[in-house]
């Protein structure tokens, strides 16, 4: 496998990273496709180096530049962070909700667990969506590159972390929760998706989870995030 890098002019937001990563994902034998605005813009992996004339033809408007193409096999080995580092905000956050939503049961004489499932949700809805308010606009951007919804609906980006802020709300105090439940279920369903449909496509972009205040990539880390979620809200749904 070779890895080239592309040095791509005129690219200035992250709807042109979005449209950019759609139109290169249309061309036979790209794998690990990552696009973002530093340099380098565009960097793949290829069976073959793709000729620089069939990027220019598929990207009018830009100008494309080849910054170095060699073997992957000694870029990753170099650049790879490790699994643990590349994830502990995230482990962390979800460690801190963890342990603060079994404090909260502390006082009780029996542990129940659906008590710390409701409190856990609402904690991790909340907090999530915090992030995501640090930089509304960026998560938008970052979201609709592998959500299905938000590809074809942006708006969808910027009310998502409503939404989520709604549905912590709900779980912590209770209101509706057949409804909570039903919901949470079919958004974050729907959402993980794109999120499967990402990592089968071996795409290198951000996992929008955090918001864009840490660079996460997304992997199955997103998936196990989204359906466990999912597989809590319908054990509520089930037992409730």
């Amino acid at each position: 496998m070779a890895l080239q890098q592309l040095e791509i002019s005129g690219m200035s937001c992250q709807n042109c990273v979005r449209k950019i990563s759609e139109k290169l994902q249309t061309i036979p034998g790209i794998s690990n496709l990552q696009v973002q605005l530093e340099s380098p813009q565009a960097s793949f992996e290829s069976r073959d180096n793709i000729d620089l004339t069939e990027i220019s033809n598929i990207l009018p408007g830009y100008q494309v530049e080849e910054i170095h193409s060699e073997s992957s096999t000694a870029v990753n080995a170099t650049e790879e962070k490790g699994w643990l580092a590349t994830y502990k905000p995230l482990l962390l956050i979800v460690g801190f909700i963890i342990g603060t939503t079994l404090l909260a049961q502390f006082p009780f004489e029996d542990f129940s667990w659906m008590l710390w499932m409701r409190h856990f949700m609402a904690g991790f809805f909340i907090v999530f969506s915090f992030f995501k308010f640090l930089n509304l606009s960026g998560f938008a951007n970052s979201y609709a590159m592998y959500d299905i919804v938000a590809a074809r609906w942006k708006s969808w980006g910027y009310i998502y972390p409503f939404v989520e802020l709604g549905l912590g709300v709900l779980y912590l105090t209770n209101l509706f929760p057949f409804y909570t439940n039903l919901a949470t279920a079919i958004i974050l369903g729907i959402s993980s998706i794109g999120v499967i449909q990402s990592n089968l496509n071996k795409n290198k972009i951000q996992c929008a989870c955090l918001g864009d205040v840490f660079d996460l990539p997304m992997s199955t880390v997103t998936i196990v995030e989204d359906l466990l979620m999912v597989s809590m809200a319908l054990m509520m749904l089930w037992l409730n």
